[in-house]
């Protein structure tokens, strides 16, 4: 199949589960800002927070490098078995630590609803580990439909335990452990895995050499961590967990960009795994990194256009301030797309150190901004932190890069990213609804005009896909 055809493949499926869980907390927003208040809001977003580095933590980023070496050996069953055996010894090892001594510090330190954090943080870490293994054996379809078990539980059970029994934080918390508990246990049935494992196979050198790939990801992810949510830490510890609580409503609007991003990182990361030694890499690589550029640009500008319009109706009045820091935030996103780019081509070549080094230098801009500024800006000072750290990671990722490999831009394409960027932020702080509506009819014909190319080979495959179909 073709390389382009293959990832656009992939990439659909994955979105069509994805979105399930991606955007249910933008979806469930009206639902959260009318009935929790922010502090309890600010307080569920910072526990969240903290299970997404717990998790990685734990298993010392096994899940990432299991993913890469399943990939290896899809078509060599005694191979395969052998990773998923020793995969699972490792994760229910480092489980077990965890736990005990998770019981151990809350003896002395207590906190509301330590034991339901507790299963929280187990569950996130089996599915996890779930949705990778399921990636690296190629099965991207069970993958999206895992995805979507969980984003529909999610709702109904947000809607059950925060509307009708009113368990506000409690409920939330219980809401998440529960959906992705479901979406684990299917992939566990239907994969078959309790056939995969045999602990006899266990095998040190292996398990070695698995570490040795995920360790100097655990860096990357606590400072992937810092960069992303430290601010939530810093902001409750300065201006309290109120100001948390509008941030993280500011925040959820370029999480549907950052999702997205997500979605296709999914499959780009495979894609770069398979054809990062390809005789055209450098075309390849140069094509994917062009469209996908051109594509979130015109996302971002269009979310920041059609902010005047969408947050009045999605967001309750108590957390209004959240929209002054959206456009950083959403210029924040957009740097991270090249980031992610260029983190998948570090990963191909199993370069997990220069992804630690440059994600360690960002958290730590990130933290020094914010400190600096906050008690001078408010909450500006956490956006604003964010964005530069962004900034300053994908120039150094750039220019790393061109070290093993040659990604060329087409020509002008950054400062037509620069001057739609600098129009319609300008704008969107001039509060003027006829301004409002010449941005929106701006950034309409921008997107267009830079991705006609992409839309056309979209409606080209689409229409070529349903002439099959019917005929």
């Amino acid at each position: 199949m073709n390389k382009k055809k293959e990832l656009a493949k992939n990439t659909i499926i994955i979105f069509a589960g994805k979105v399930c869980t991606q955007f249910i907390s933008f979806l469930l927003l009206p639902l959260y800002t009318s009935y929790l208040l922010t502090e309890d809001y600010g307080f569920v977003d910072l526990i969240t927070t903290y299970v997404t580095l717990i998790v990685p933590i734990i298993t010392l980023e096994l899940e990432m490098s299991v993913f890469r070496y399943l990939i290896d050996c899809r078509n060599d069953p005694k191979k395969l078995k052998k990773v998923y055996s020793n995969n699972f010894i490792i994760l229910l090892s480092s489980l077990l630590l965890f736990i005990v001594g998770y019981l151990i510090v809350t003896c002395f330190w207590k906190f509301d609803y330590r034991f339901l954090i507790l299963i929280d943080i187990v569950i996130c870490t089996f599915s996890g580990n779930f949705l990778q293994i399921t990636r690296g054996v190629g099965r991207t379809l069970d993958y999206a439909i895992s995805c979507i078990i969980t984003g529909v539980s999610t709702i109904l059970l947000n809607i059950l335990l925060i509307v009708f029994f009113r368990l506000g934080a409690f409920g939330m918390i219980t809401a998440m452990a529960a959906a992705n508990g479901l979406g684990a246990i299917y992939l566990f049935i239907r994969l078959k895995m309790y056939r995969q494992i045999d602990f006899r196979l266990k095998d040190k050198k292996l398990i070695k050499e698995m570490y040795r790939y995920s360790i100097p990801l655990v860096p990357n992810g606590v400072s992937w961590w810092i960069v992303n949510v430290s601010d939530r830490t810093i902001i409750t510890a300065v201006l309290g967990a109120a100001a948390n609580g509008i941030y993280a409503v500011s925040n959820k609007f370029p999480t549907i960009l950052s999702s997205l991003l997500g979605i296709f990182n999914l499959s780009w990361s495979e894609s770069a795994a398979l054809h990062i030694n390809s005789p055209d890499r450098d075309q390849f690589f140069s094509d994917i990194s062009n469209t996908v550029v051109k594509l979130f640009t015109s996302l971002g500008v269009g979310m920041i256009a059609c902010m005047p319009f969408a947050f009045p109706l999605l967001v309750n009045q108590s957390y209004n301030e959240a929209y002054n820091y959206i456009p950083i935030l959403v210029l924040g996103a957009v740097f991270n797309v090249i980031i992610c780019l260029y983190s998948a081509v570090y990963i191909a070549k199993k370069m997990t150190r220069q992804v630690a080094m440059t994600s360690i230098m960002g958290a730590v801009i990130n933290i020094v901004v914010n400190l600096l500024l906050i008690r001078f800006i408010g909450l500006y000072a956490a956006a604003l932190s964010t964005a530069v750290a962004y900034f300053v990671m994908m120039v150094y990722r750039h220019f790393d890069l061109k070290k093993y490999m040659r990604i060329q831009y087409e020509k002008g394409l950054l400062w037509k990213t620069v001057l739609i960027f600098t129009f319609s932020i300008l704008l969107y702080y001039q509060h003027n609804l006829y301004l409002d509506i010449l941005n929106l009819g701006v950034v309409v014909i921008y997107a267009i005009w830079m991705n006609k190319g992409f839309l056309l080979d979209s409606k080209r495959t689409i229409v070529a896909k349903f002439k099959s179909i019917l005929g």
